[in-house]
């Protein structure tokens, strides 16, 4: 067990204390970590998107009903609570709310789903990396973008509106507000993680199949989205400080044993085994997705706060899946 949860997890660390080697020895700095997340955003998670959806068939997708429901009430479920918590319990900002639901609830399964799942389920693991793979990137994600976007523009509308005419502005905000929304939305389609693993789906659920040597060829650079997400991490880490506070701790908690914990606990109330109850439980037990950083970076919000809980979540697994592992098997 010891070496299948090294196996499967060990190389994330290590990728990610490599980026903060590199930049502790000033190979690397801030600037090169916005240039290595504007790559990976653009290009490398898209093509990894797109291929790995693609290559899934409706067979696969319809083949285990329960499991695909699971993923879906554990992620997108997981995530509105967070969010709600956090924007009206913990008073955070919409974008910083939006972070810690997508730290909260997403596991990195787009990103290390074949190398991790399918060391511990083997063949089993097609299903859950593409049923995962597929709620992430078409319901949490593009709603993360847009909700930065979001308030992101609502920030500089206030940095930007003088006092005296806010009447003025007032008068015809709900119509501004309307269009300021689509037009997000706009913006949030346009982006090529957004639209590639739509894309992908559509092509999918048509029954279309893609030739494997296209398909082969976006993957080289799709594959190397995960390890350059990690070592960008890593640099950013330490360009600040490892900042371990309550929130920090909160949303790491709440991703590593907390979403896990539920999805094992609800599936065994309901009466099913195994396969799907370790399926379930192990695809959510993968720790957060190395994007959040991308995001925290591109928008300017919670840098610090975003790697130290990728860094932390990525170390604590170490411990909690071997302990799910443990329950499962």
């Amino acid at each position: 067990m010891l070496d299948t949860i090294l196996g499967a997890l060990l190389p994330m660390v290590v990728t990610f204390l490599l980026g903060y080697m590199a930049a502790w020895r000033h190979d690397f700095g801030s600037k090169d970590a916005s240039t290595l997340n504007r790559m990976v955003l653009r290009y490398a998670v898209p093509l990894a998107l797109f291929a790995g959806t693609v290559m899934t068939s409706r067979a696969v997708l319809g083949q285990d009903v329960p499991l695909i429901i699971t993923l879906c009430v554990a992620i997108i479920g997981f995530y509105c609570v967070v969010f709600l918590i956090s924007r009206f319990i913990f008073r955070m900002q919409m974008s910083t709310s939006a972070l810690a639901a997508l730290t909260a609830s997403a596991p990195a399964v787009p990103f290390v789903g074949p190398a991790v799942l399918g060391d511990l389920l083997g063949r089993l693991s097609a299903i859950p990396i593409a049923a995962a793979s597929l709620v992430i990137n078409l319901t949490v994600v593009p709603v993360t973008i847009l909700l930065l976007s979001l308030d992101s523009t609502e920030r500089g509308q206030q940095n930007n509106t003088p006092a005296r005419g806010e009447q003025e502005n007032s008068s015809s905000s709900p119509r501004s507000n309307a269009a300021i929304f689509a037009g997000k939305i706009a913006e949030t389609l346009k982006e090529p993680m957004v639209w590639a693993p739509i894309l992908a789906f559509i092509v999918v659920l048509s029954g279309f199949r893609i030739p494997q040597l296209f398909v082969h060829s976006l993957s080289l650079l799709g594959h190397a989205s995960g390890g350059v997400a990690l070592f960008a991490c890593g640099i950013v880490l330490a360009s600040g400080k490892i900042k371990v506070n309550r929130n920090v701790l909160l949303f790491v908690f709440l991703k590593n044993i907390m979403q896990p914990a539920l999805v094992l606990g609800g599936l065994r109330w309901i009466g099913y085994g195994n396969p799907v109850v370790s399926e379930a439980v192990l695809t959510t037990a993968i720790p957060t997705m190395p994007i959040v950083i991308m995001f925290a970076l591109r928008y300017g919000i919670a840098q610090d706060e975003a790697a130290s809980s990728v860094f932390l979540s990525i170390m604590g697994s170490l411990v909690t899946m071997g302990i799910f592992i443990a329950l499962t098997h």
